[in-house]
């Protein structure tokens, strides 16, 4: 499971957390103002102030805004085992302009995985955020905290595994051997594993506000880190103003259990579950083969993947927003065999397993999600995702943590889905909640919408919003989940929408919508092959002005004017066609059926070609447009629409 954004353990399609392409929302400041932190600056402990956690500051490691400083939480790596050694999470603080006028209570947030980095988000969270402070937390062990827990051996162990085309619950013996090399990597450099896991991520959050000095804030967590984010809102009601927990999976859940249904879920939501399921047994008969790049090594790379890893890779893409309209298309062409319109989504599985510290996702997961699943023979896809995180799990044999209840299940004891026996209490919190927003897309598989609405529903003070044609981390792909997200912020209790959640950001393209190709991806990679249409556009163009240059000069001319003008209309009906599509990220698989149509364009520019060019006494040259026709044609229906 990865709950962060993108991406899975196994294999990720396109990752965007880096979130400079969207659009940001704004708030305007909210009505009830905190009061200024204890410490004059962000990062330091005030002076005089009793023992407890501190911070120290360290420059930046990513581009931030001006009025940003940056640094550590200098926390215990385990908090239950006395003079536990000390580690660094990193953090960054954006202050508000103190033209906004008195400060609203400031935001804290932290990305998803687990080991997904924040702090390059804080830049885009302090423009979706301006009347207030940003704080941006790292997890601990992740790309900007220290120890880092990163892991490349158990990536390079699960790209071996898909070098070959059998099913990886068969093949997980090189993977283990991997995972255990890993952990015996980080226990030499005295990391303990132990000290990675949800509550110690919530005590960080805790522990962060009180050496900053902060008397309350906001808390914001996506996917993963809804968990910390919860927990942390329960062990410290009194500093938390309210919480914001985007793409919510309720700490009760048992995720790897539930994961294939979730996904089958999904695709009938999406009205190709039949579809789907052909696919996935055409692949399991007959697995395909895609060239791509090692995302280590960067070097040419063969995989073998079968249906249930082709099934993994379409439950990441759904994450992307751009990318669920062409999903059925892609789909039902998968279906018939058109294996290679699912090489965009291989291609960016690479940069998926590089984007994660997965010493501290497995760290994390073998603790305190694995323990409570049982991992049954499942009547769907058996996820690439399951059976990986199964095997590094179990060569890790790291103990189940114990599990608090937190804001959204204040009495629910949870007992792990092990044999040892093993009772975990739930414990109640005190006092009047904080408010809380939950955000869910539609079409969001790991995270679905439905367990979220059932898991805010019986808690008081607490709503839902599910946004219509999105996936998962709902504010980075929907513009307005950051309006809802800032209207919270600005008065929890307002009960009046920002926007209309109901609105899809892009249409579905339905299968039999596109005429399928995988040429124009191609060319996103190699541009060469443009260069016939361009000749051809050229050449018509200077067809069409010589012709009517000619037709003036009462020199004939017409045939040649014809022509090039046809061939002018091709292209600029082509590119209006291409220029209504609102989803670009569709002619990744598939153009307008028209292109095919306005080819016989060309074809009528071709044949007058000829007769001007094969005409009695013509000049030599009247063969070129001939020749740059008879180009674009094989290009285009030899080449682009195969």
């Amino acid at each position: 499971m990865l709950l962060g954004g993108s991406g899975s353990a196994a294999l990720a399609a396109p990752v965007r957390h880096d979130a400079g392409t969207v659009r940001a929302g704004t708030v305007r400041g909210a009505e009830h103002a905190a009061a200024a932190p204890v410490s004059a600056v962000p990062g330091r402990r005030a002076a005089g102030a009793a023992e407890g956690p501190s911070v120290e500051e360290h420059p930046c490691p990513v581009a931030v805004p001006s009025g940003t400083t940056c640094g550590y939480l200098l926390a215990p790596e385990r908090r239950d085992v006395p003079n536990s050694r000390t580690i660094k999470v990193g953090y960054a603080v954006h202050r508000a302009s103190q033209a906004s006028g008195q400060a609203a209570d400031p935001v804290v947030y932290m990305s998803g995985g687990p080991g997904s980095a924040s702090l390059q988000l804080t830049g885009f969270l302090s423009q979706m955020f301006p009347g207030r402070d940003v704080v941006v937390l790292e997890q601990r062990g992740g790309r900007y905290s220290e120890p880092r827990l990163s892991c490349p051996e158990i990536v390079r162990g699960v790209v071996d595994t898909l070098r070959t085309s059998g099913p990886a619950s068969a093949e997980t013996a090189p993977l283990a051997r991997q995972a255990l090399a890993c952990q015996s990597r980080l226990e030499g450099e005295h990391v303990d594993l132990r000290g990675y896991r949800t509550a110690e991520l919530a005590a960080d959050v805790v522990d962060l506000r009180a050496a900053l000095g902060y008397p309350r804030w906001y808390l914001f967590g996506v996917s993963y880190s809804t968990r910390p984010m919860l927990l942390a809102a329960a062990r410290d009601p009194q500093g938390t103003r309210g919480v914001v927990l985007d793409s919510l999976l309720p700490a009760g859940a048992r995720w790897y259990d539930e994961s294939s249904a979730a996904l089958s879920a999904t695709m009938t939501k999406l009205g190709i579950a039949a579809r789907f399921d052909a696919m996935v047994k055409a692949l399991n008969a007959h697995p395909a083969t895609y060239e791509t790049r090692d995302p280590l090594t960067r070097k040419r790379l063969t995989v073998q993947l079968n249906g249930d890893d082709v099934a993994t890779i379409l439950g990441e893409a759904l994450h992307e927003t751009d990318v669920i309209p062409i999903v059925p298309a892609l789909v039902d062409g998968l279906a018939s065999g058109r294996t290679e319109l699912l090489q965009p989504l291989v291609d960016a599985a690479g940069d998926g397993l590089t984007s994660h510290d997965w010493g501290l996702y497995y760290a994390v997961q073998c603790q305190d999600e694995t323990p409570y699943n049982s991992f049954p023979a499942s009547r769907g896809p058996r996820l690439f995702t399951g059976v990986v995180d199964a095997a590094v799990c179990d060569a890790w044999a790291l103990p189940a943590a114990r599990t608090d209840a937190d804001l959204l299940t204040p009495h629910a004891p949870v007992t792990p889905a092990s044999s040892d026996g093993t009772s975990i209490e739930g414990a109640s919190s005190e006092g009047a909640a904080p408010p809380v927003l939950v955000l869910g897309g539609e079409y969001d598989p790991t995270t679905p919408p439905e367990a979220a609405r059932q898991a805010v529903s019986a808690v008081p003070g607490a709503r839902f919003a599910e946004f219509a044609g999105v996936g998962h981390a709902v504010f980075l792909a929907s513009a307005c989940g950051r309006q809802v997200i800032a209207a919270f912020l600005d008065d929890p209790a307002a009960t009046a929408r920002a926007c209309d959640p109901g609105a899809a950001p892009y249409p579905i393209v339905r299968p039999g919508g596109l005429l399928l190709t995988s040429s124009v991806y191609r060319l996103s990679r190699s541009p060469i092959p443009l260069g016939v249409p361009a000749a051809f556009l050229l050449v018509s163009a200077v067809q069409l002005v010589a012709g009517l240059v000619s037709l003036l000069r009462r020199r004939g001319g017409g045939l040649s004017a014809l022509a090039g003008l046809a061939g002018v209309a091709l292209c600029a009906l082509s590119a209006l066609s291409l220029s209504a599509i609102q989803d670009w990220t569709t002619l990744a698989i598939g153009v307008p059926h028209a292109l095919a149509w306005y080819g016989l364009l060309a074809l009528v520019s071709t044949g007058l070609s000829i007769v001007e060019a094969f005409r009695l006494n013509a000049a030599a040259a009247r063969i070129v447009p001939v020749l740059t026709g008879l180009a674009f044609l094989a290009w285009l229906y030899g080449w682009l629409l195969p």
